[in-house]
């Protein structure tokens, strides 16, 4: 596959994946979705890489989820709502390797969900983190909540999405959301480093231990494919479709009549 939203650049037994879309604050598209999927089974089973590492282009934003000048009540691809989100994010937990996510600028919606599903988080200090769904008529209702629960907490994941308030790179730390916050001119400068510590490391013990953790929360799946049904259905109606006509307009929505 010959890569338009994305950049894939292998050096030193680390494979760097950019969603390279910074005109849209690296928000994916379903291609982008596609391109991100085969990336990822590209260089996990390469047995020359020993870590990935996952990042946005520019300085503005990691990822700000699904773009939504794309949808019009579902997305233009395969999948339950348009976008194969099951497949990415099992090809994130899938690799028999380490991930991280490397944050500058916004990781927003399902930019943040993607943060979270890497197995670690190195943030800068511009990094915001948080969730938008119930502001534009959306949810994640697997991974994006689920394993938020596991990792964070009930209490911080509900606030997380409940409230859709953003956190910065020092409180993200503190949630439990990322590992470290570094200035950003530091940034690239940590992640090597933490990359070259897990290169030190036994391939073989690191894959296993992934499994291993991953076997915990390997329910969540199922919740998920449940869920984005539900969720493709309620793309669908007046309530989530308002979501999108004011994020368009650059408005707040009105979801008043929506409760009576």
């Amino acid at each position: 596959m010959s890569y338009q939203d994305i950049l894939l650049k292998v050096e030193d037994g680390v494979a760097t994946i950019t969603i390279n879309r910074p005109q849209v604050y690296n928000a994916f598209r379903a291609e982008t979705c596609e391109e991100l999927i085969d990336a990822f089974k590209r260089v996990a089973w390469n047995d020359s890489i020993g870590v990935i590492v996952l990042t946005g282009a520019g300085d503005k934003a990691f990822c700000t989820g699904g773009d939504q000048s794309a949808h019009e009540g579902q997305y233009q691809g395969r999948g339950t709502i348009g976008l194969p989100l099951e497949d990415l994010q099992a090809a994130i937990r899938d690799a028999p390797k380490p991930v991280i996510a490397r944050v500058q600028g916004y990781a927003i919606g399902g930019g943040n969900v993607l943060a979270l599903l890497c197995d670690l988080t190195i943030a800068g200090e511009s990094a915001v983190f948080g969730q938008v769904g119930p502001k534009v008529g959306s949810v994640d209702p697997g991974f994006g909540t689920a394993y938020m629960a596991r990792v964070i907490g009930e209490k911080r994941a509900r606030e997380v999405w409940f409230l859709c308030r953003q956190y910065s790179g020092a409180e993200a730390v503190r949630m439990g959301l990322a590992n470290v916050v570094v200035p950003d001119d530091e940034l690239d400068d940590e992640v090597q480093r933490w990359c070259q510590e897990i290169l030190e490391k036994s391939p073989t013990a690191l894959a296993i231990a992934k499994g291993s953790f991953n076997a915990d929360t390997a329910h969540i799946g199922g919740l998920s494919a449940m869920g984005m049904r539900a969720v493709k259905l309620f793309y669908e109606t007046d309530e989530s479709q308002e979501g999108v006509r004011a994020f368009k307009e650059k408005r707040k929505p009105d979801f008043d009549k929506f409760r009576s």
